[in-house]
């Protein structure tokens, strides 16, 4: 199964994708240097232009892998613990948010209805600036009268999240349109 954004274990898949595409690709630049030259003697020759081409792409995946380099996973154990106690909410995992100037990364978010929270394990992301800026971009996007909170207490998000959770058990929404359009706009800001 495809693991995609907003799924525990994406920052780790796309780093293993990323890694594995930039060797595959300045592999084959080498090769073609190294054909050119074995076949003509020089290496002013057609296959050289197309491996100068060819580092354009390698260089890119290059640059996406060293992106999410300093970025890590949910842990395991962390991502089935909030599975268990909000199970009714909407979740999004692995995001590094970018939209602040520099790269943030947020373990994990649940949302209800007008309630969105984070929890982020990483000393780099300033949880005031994160929370800012994801109310504004949902304001700006026509999602008004939310509440952001971003934790890096482990233990106070969790609290957080069953309450969440609890709530919802009394008072579920029929429609879950606007959670879904908020976790959306959430991995659109996202790497």
């Amino acid at each position: 199964m495809k693991i995609q954004k907003g799924d525990p274990g994406y920052i780790k898949a796309q780093k293993i994708k990323f890694l594995i595409w930039a060797v595959l690709e300045f592999a084959i630049v080498i090769a073609l240097v190294i054909l050119g030259y074995v076949q003509t003697g020089s290496r002013l020759n057609l296959f050289t232009v197309v491996a100068v081409v060819g580092c354009l792409p390698a260089a890119k995946m290059l640059v996406e892998f060293l992106a999410l380099l300093p970025h890590r996973s949910i842990e395991p154990e962390i991502y089935r613990e909030i599975e268990e106690k909000a199970p009714l909410l909407t979740k999004a995992y692995d995001l590094v948010i970018t939209g602040t100037g520099k790269a943030m990364p947020v373990d994990a978010f649940v949302i209800s209805d007008h309630t969105v929270c984070g929890y982020a394990s990483s000393p780099k992301t300033d949880e005031v600036k994160v929370s800012a800026y994801l109310k504004e971009m949902l304001k700006s996007n026509h999602v008004e009268k939310v509440t952001v909170k971003v934790f890096h207490e482990y233990t106070a998000f969790l609290a957080r999240a069953e309450g969440m959770n609890n709530i919802m058990m009394v008072d579920r929404p029929s429609d879950r349109k606007r959670e879904k359009m908020i976790r959306q706009l959430l991995l659109t800001v996202a790497i």
